[in-house]
């Protein structure tokens, strides 16, 4: 590649790093804030804000120069879902598991190197065991994040996931090579569950999505107090792989 080659594939890579910050701040921000978030020169970020504000990627929100995710991101939603309707595929999964389990339901994946909750089906109990919808977690800290690399060598793994995302919430620190052994077990099994490391009361399940290259794309997945999860761990268990199992010929067919 020429330098100039590899001077816009830098600005590429730069302009969705900015888009990336802003949508998992949440909030507008400053091209200052934006730059020194993702440690990047200034004087670039302030040209390349100027040049998606201008495109209607981004959208200025006040006087002092703050910017969020603009129209134009609308614009592409809108039409991506008329290719690509993944809500109206999983969301009927998702009711027929919560109706089978009376618990909440999900459907997580991956963005980049952490892991989300993309959809979620409330379940019927009076409060509500489970990540927030959009919400970025480290890898190791989910039982989904074991199948959803499960394609990937020992060596890959440890290279794509942080060092510091082996750190739990409780302060301990999760064994590298322990969660490689849990990732083959989950490759093995076709499914993975344990007891939350997040908590210490529930207990979560998950079951791989497979594509078309037979790597796991999505999970489906129920996070469940620990004493209903021993007790109805077979019911758990059956409803999320028939469910993946159903939600993985639905993308494959397309239909």
């Amino acid at each position: 590649m020429t330098n100039s080659g590899k001077t816009k594939a830098r600005g590429l890579d730069r302009a969705f790093d900015i888009l990336d910050h802003l949508c998992q701040a949440g909030a507008p921000q400053r091209p200052i804030e934006i730059a020194e978030a993702i440690r990047a020169p200034k004087s670039s970020i302030y040209d390349l804000v100027a040049l998606l504000v201008a495109s209607s990627v981004l959208e200025k929100i006040d006087g002092d120069g703050r910017v969020f995710l603009g129209p134009k991101l609308n614009f592409w939603s809108i039409n991506y879902q008329k290719h690509f309707d993944l809500g109206s595929t999983v969301r009927p999964i998702l009711q027929r598991i919560t109706e089978r389990t009376k618990e909440t339901s999900q459907l997580c994946t991956l963005d980049g190197n952490k892991y989300y909750v993309a959809m979620m089906n409330e379940g019927s109990r009076p409060f509500r065991i489970s990540a927030e919808i959009g919400e970025r977690v480290p890898i190791p800290w989910t039982a989904s994040g074991r199948l959803l690399l499960s394609h990937m060598s020992d060596q890959e793994i440890l290279d794509f996931i942080p060092q510091e995302d082996f750190e739990l919430p409780d302060g301990s620190r999760l064994d590298p090579a322990d969660f490689l052994m849990s990732v083959r077990q989950a490759q093995d099994e076709k499914f993975f569950d344990f007891d939350s490391i997040a908590d210490t009361f529930t207990h979560c399940f998950a079951a791989p999505v497979f594509g078309h290259d037979t790597v796991c794309r999505h999970t489906l997945c129920i996070i469940a107090p620990k004493e209903d999860a021993a007790t109805h761990y077979d019911d758990y268990k059956n409803a999320l792989k028939d469910g993946a199992d159903l939600l993985a010929a639905k993308l494959l067919s397309g239909k």
